[in-house]
Order: structure tokens, then C-alpha cells, then sequence
């Protein structure tokens, strides 16, 4: 049981790692067969037109609320299971332990079928571990799917309302990004608008 769900502690805005929104300017040459240099040159040219920008992941992971809802609410799921396959591994060893008090004084045939029954009881403790762990990795996939997609939709709005033509991503832990300028930095006004939409739409909710 102690390889239980090692996935949701583990689970950041990864998810999102690549938020590339291309071609959201109409106007924007789409050409997909550039040379090195030509590619340099307009990344050089985009990003003196401000027509690229990026988000720091590690900060939206931290100040999304829809995320740090998922999260929690995924974090309790998995503390839930664990308790209840820990109170059903308990029991077991409760069994164990008597029948090896109680083995010496017991018929040939009382043993086998009290060995019998405790081995599917282990059987069936470790069908409730793989099956937890399955629903959760389930439960995650969708969540953080919605969550995928919940930003990725308004970056596209966001993304044309403003001419942007690549949205980028940064994180600490995966720095693809290597140095940008901080005014290509939208983090704060993507958060501050998800965050609005998410609290909209749980405002909504509850009517």
C-alpha cells in the first residue's frame, strides 16, 4: 500500500508547459519552412513588437484558484483512500497476528482454511490499492485536463485581444524559457483575470 498515490503531490502547472497560441494576429506571416536565421530574425522582430510573451508557471499554479481548488480537493480524495486502506491493512495484521497465536492449537485443516481465507483477504487488499490508485489517476487526468483547458481558452482570447502571436511558459523546475525581458511577463493579468472568470462562474454556481 505504500506506493498509494504519489501522483497529486507530485502534479504542477507541467500540465500547461506549452501554452503556444500561434498565429493570433490575422495579419501574422504563418509560414512554417523558415531558415534558422530567418526564425531568429523574427523572433528578434516579435519581440520587439511585444508579439511575444510568457507566463510564469510557477506563479499561476500558485495564485490560480481553480487550480489550488483541484489540487485540494484532490489532495483530500487521496488522504481519504490511504486512511481507508490503512485502517483495512490494520485489520489484516490484527487477523495475522491472531491466527499465529492460535495456529499451534488449531487442526491441519483449520489452518489451511484460515490461510486460505487471510490470503484473500491480501488478495483483495491489494485489488483495493491498484483500484484506488487508478480512480485517483483518473480523477487527476480529467481535473487538470479542465483546468488545461480553462486557461489555454482564455489565453486564446487574451492572445488575440492583445496581438500576441506565442504565449510562452517558465518554471523553475522546467526553464525552457532561459532569460526574457520582465515586460514580456503577463502572469499577473492572466491570474487576475482567471481568477475573476473562475470566481464568476462559481458565483453562478450557487444561484
Amino acid at each position: 500500500m505504500n506506493k498509494l498515490f504519489k501522483t497529486v503531490s507530485q502534479t504542477s502547472l507541467g500540465l500547461i508547459a506549452v501554452l503556444a497560441v500561434a498565429s493570433c494576429n490575422q495579419n501574422a506571416n504563418t509560414g512554417a519552412t523558415n531558415t534558422t536565421n530567418d526564425s531568429a530574425a523574427a523572433v528578434v522582430n516579435a519581440n520587439n513588437e511585444e508579439k511575444i510573451v510568457y507566463i510564469n508557471s510557477d506563479t499561476l499554479s500558485e495564485k490560480y484558484e481553480y487550480y489550488k481548488d483541484v489540487r485540494t480537493k484532490l489532495e483530500a480524495k487521496v488522504k481519504k483512500a490511504q486512511s481507508d486502506l490503512q485502517s483495512k491493512g490494520q485489520a489484516f495484521q490484527r487477523e495475522v497476528a491472531e491466527y499465529q497465536q492460535k495456529a499451534a492449537s488449531m487442526s491441519a485443516s483449520e489452518r489451511q482454511a484460515t490461510e486460505e481465507r487471510l490470503a484473500r483477504k491480501q488478495d483483495e487488499l491489494g485489488r483495493l490499492d491498484q483500484n484506488a490508485s487508478a480512480s485517483i489517476a483518473q480523477d487527476e487526468s480529467t481535473e487538470f485536463t479542465n483546468v488545461y483547458n480553462t486557461i489555454t481558452e482564455y489565453l486564446k482570447k487574451h492572445a488575440e485581444e492583445k496581438g500576441y502571436e506565442l504565449v510562452l511558459t517558465y518554471s523553475v523546475s522546467n526553464p525552457t524559457v532561459l532569460y526574457a525581458e520582465k515586460k514580456m511577463d503577463i502572469t499577473a493579468e492572466v491570474v487576475e483575470a482567471l481568477n475573476k472568470e473562475y470566481k464568476d462562474k462559481k458565483a453562478k454556481e450557487k444561484k
